[in-house]
């Protein structure tokens, strides 16, 4: 069977950096350990004034397609995840195929374009898109590309502030792939809730206890129709874990979840029972309350065992070296997580070839979806090309009166002239709007 999966990535993060310990925490009168503690967040990306979802997403596919060697012709379906779109009819997808052509001999005339919007989930529904549209035989050898781009701004003084973001992430989608080969078993746990949406305005409103609650019981469900077709999975089957990380902290929450779920009726229960009991039945409570409580007692009992520590500092912990730096991505934090685990393991000379992903991928309104990923033998030399690191340590270092000025600039119901904080260079940027209110954009060598 051929294997269908990602080949290649790149990432693009905004050149703008807040620090929430040192410049944030102290404008808000707050203790930085609640940023870098409690949420996990260290700092934030934002946009430059050239910068916005599309140049971020054009940036990063350019490079990966400049290192891929490729051209137009070879890319069959340009498929753009974001809930940071600014036209309601116009995809995202148009305005990166036009930057890139500007840049290539080739059109992609002939290659489907299109944009996806199911809150953060949208990026691997893309690649759901891409790989059934490989499998079913229409790509006609080609590939497809996959943008995941956001700015996720919240209104100031929102409590979700301090967990903004903004960056891209791009992915080619082939036959064969050199990073990670997806799996065909899919687990999805999906409800109508309102937990976080956008009716008709750009920052978000929150229900942030219920966003919480409903991220956990989706992911829930979607492990457990996951294993439906995929049968018992076990904390030994994933070398990584990457999940959806709006912060760190909630990540948290749902890593010790997944573990208690995988080790149920496993000789790791029966082991931690000796010093933590066994995990509550339902059926022997009465009352559904008394069971959610002895539920959220037996979990935190559970996080605070060596065995769990233990898998969470080698499956979770690496997932997040990247998100933490740069904030929540939206549809990309789920691919930065996949990345930055994969980073860690080159970097400590890990050999994961060969080895599985278990990837959990959650939007508001709301649906999760868990999947499997297998390591393929090239996926060593394709991290090493990401400069991630170089990006975030050349970030220009706002100061507060900066960063609301940024924030200003980049709020769609006003309009702010901004100074550029850094120096354009072989990129695509903003440049304005042309007759009919379209963002114009162009590549400064």
């Amino acid at each position: 069977m051929t294997a269908v999966g990602i080949d290649a990535i790149e990432i693009w993060t905004g050149k703008l950096k807040l620090d929430l310990a040192e410049t944030f925490a102290p404008e808000k009168g707050e203790d930085p350990e609640k940023y870098t503690k409690g949420l996990g967040l260290h700092a934030s990306s934002f946009p430059d004034a050239h910068e916005d979802i599309v140049t971020m997403g054009a940036n990063a596919a350019h490079r990966l397609m400049e290192r891929k060697g490729l051209k137009p012709d070879d890319i069959g379906r340009i498929d753009v995840a974001t809930e940071s779109s600014f036209d309601n009819s116009k995809p995202v997808s148009t305005y990166i195929a036009g930057c890139l052509e500007s840049v290539y001999d080739g059109d992609f005339h002939h290659a489907n374009k299109g944009e996806r919007k199911f809150a953060c989930i949208a990026g691997t529904q893309s690649l759901d898109d891409a790989y059934n549209w490989i499998k079913a035989g229409r790509n006609r050898g080609r590939s497809a590309l996959v943008v995941a781009t956001d700015t996720a701004l919240y209104a100031r003084g929102d409590p979700g502030e301090a967990t903004q973001g903004a960056g891209a992430v791009a992915m080619l989608i082939t036959e064969e792939p050199s990073l990670v080969a997806l799996s065909t078993e899919q687990g999805y746990g999906s409800a109508d809730e309102t937990d976080f949406l956008k009716p008709n305005q750009q920052f978000p409103s929150v229900d942030g206890k219920r966003s919480m609650q409903v991220y956990l019981a989706r992911m829930r469900e979607a492990l457990e129709d996951y294993e439906s077709v995929a049968g018992a999975s076990h904390p030994d089957d994933f070398a990584y874990v990457p999940f959806h990380t709006p912060f760190p902290g909630m990540v948290r929450k749902a890593a010790v979840l997944a573990y208690r779920h995988m080790i149920r009726d496993t000789p790791i229960e029966e082991d931690l029972a000796e010093e933590i009991g066994f995990q509550p039945r339902e059926e022997d409570y009465e009352d559904r309350e008394a069971y959610k409580e002895a539920i959220r007692e037996h979990m935190d009992a559970l996080g605070s065992t060596a065995a769990y520590q233990e898998w969470y500092d080698a499956a979770i912990e690496p997932t997040l070296d990247i998100s933490r730096e740069v904030g929540n991505w939206y549809t990309g934090s789920v691919h930065i997580a996949r990345a930055a685990a994969l980073k860690r393991a080159a970097e400590d000379g890990r050999d994961l070839a060969g080895e599985v992903l278990g990837v959990g991928s959650y939007g508001s309104g709301a649906q999760a979806e868990v999947h499997a990923e297998t390591v393929r033998d090239g996926w060593k030399e394709e991290i090493d090309q990401l400069n991630v690191d170089e990006q975030i340590d050349d970030r220009y270092d706002l100061s507060f009166a900066e960063y609301e000025n940024v924030h200003d600039r980049h709020n769609h119901d006003k309009s702010v002239e901004l100074e550029d904080f850094t120096i354009p260079e072989s990129e695509f940027v903003f440049t304005g709007r042309g007759r009919m209110n379209e963002r114009t954009y162009e590549y400064v060598e």
